[in-house]
């Protein structure tokens, strides 16, 4: 298996760009603690100090912090001064990462398509994404490389779709803004691009380009147990579809990467475990029921995503103890991808 290794002033501008990226998520995340607003409200001849926020569910809230005194006023300055300082760490740090893009573009890091990394950063932003929604399919690939400081064959990481991974077990919270104020997948799409359209098959919202969102989730266990197969209440909403071998991506511990998209941007990838995901891909690429074009690039992605691990990801050991989610025939089958081998990686 041949990869492309990043030369020296490539690694160099990855690391500045997690770590420019990191800090504006931080910034982003003091920003978002003082959302809302604090104002005066009158009320049978008193003031009263008011914050109005939107709570988890997406619902507008209101909340009296107590009548106007010498301490609410000076809880609402306290509040307005640090939300200006949040909003302009955070203006500042977006334009150190506008010209950290340009950087990136000039070396030729950009790898993750552009439409599956503005829904990839939607999902992010709203709080669901390593929070009841994983990336699955090829775009998980460009999680695994990006980890590595190498490149794959561009033919098995290229992909006009993104699978989400529905895991709706321990409750998916969804964190509204001003202007949106119910938690749907299909709203939030449309916010990346007006043109998605929820399909005739309802797991599924496609634009006018043709590129397919799929909501997706592990077959149900036991079959009668009711369990949420929608983000939220939208009856619009994508309904997602059950597909066999699913819980063994679900129980796998999630795998976290900043990747690079192709306008220069970094994109947070949550996506299942490689070693989980290889083995999965390769078991897929073994069922007589797959169409034989998807069988052999399942395989081919296994193949390449297995030498990542055996290669580079090597914190990660084939162990079958880590392995459990998965059956241990699929588990046997899988050991060999994850033999290490001499690749040719070239800068």
């Amino acid at each position: 298996m041949d990869f492309q290794e990043l030369n020296n002033d490539q690694r160099r501008e990855v690391v500045n760009s997690q770590q420019r990226f990191q800090a504006l998520r931080d910034a982003k995340e003091a920003y978002d603690a003082h959302r809302g607003s604090l104002t005066w409200v009158e009320s049978k001849g008193h003031e009263y100090l008011v914050r109005s926020y939107y709570d988890k569910a997406g619902l507008r809230k209101q909340s009296s912090l107590g009548a106007r005194s010498a301490e609410t006023e000076k809880m609402k300055v306290d509040f307005e001064a640090k939300r200006a300082a949040a909003e302009n760490r955070l203006k500042n740090l977006r334009g150190t990462m506008d010209r950290q893009a340009a950087v990136n573009r000039a070396l030729g890091l950009g790898r993750v398509p552009l439409i599956g990394a503005r829904i990839m950063r939607a999902l992010d932003g709203f709080g669901m994404l390593g929070s009841g929604i994983r990336i699955l399919g090829t775009n998980a690939v460009y999680a695994y490389e990006a980890s590595s400081g190498v490149r794959i064959d561009p033919g098995l990481a290229t992909t006009e779709d993104i699978d989400l991974l529905f895991d709706a077990r321990g409750g998916l919270t969804f964190v509204a803004d001003d202007k949106v104020s119910e938690s749907s997948l299909l709203k939030i799409l449309q916010r990346v691009d007006t043109s998605f359209e929820r399909a005739k098959q309802t797991f599924r919202a496609v634009n006018r380009d043709g590129y397919l969102v799929d909501l997706i989730k592990p077959m149900q266990s036991p079959p009668w147990k009711k369990a949420p197969d929608k983000i939220g209440s939208d009856p619009e909403d994508l309904t997602a579809v059950q597909i066999e071998g699913l819980d063994w991506l679900q129980n796998s511990p999630a795998f976290e990467a900043t990747a690079i998209d192709e306008k220069g941007e970094p994109v947070r990838i949550v996506a299942p475990d490689p070693r989980v995901w290889a083995a999965h891909k390769l078991w897929l690429s073994r069922r007589a029921d797959r169409e034989p074009l998807k069988r052999q690039r399942d395989a081919a992605q296994a193949e390449a995503v297995g030498a990542l691990v055996a290669n580079y990801l090597t914190h990660l050991p084939f162990d079958a103890e880590q392995l459990r989610m998965l059956p241990k025939e699929v588990v046997d089958s899988a050991e060999p991808l994850f033999a290490k081998k001499d690749t040719a990686a070239r800068a």
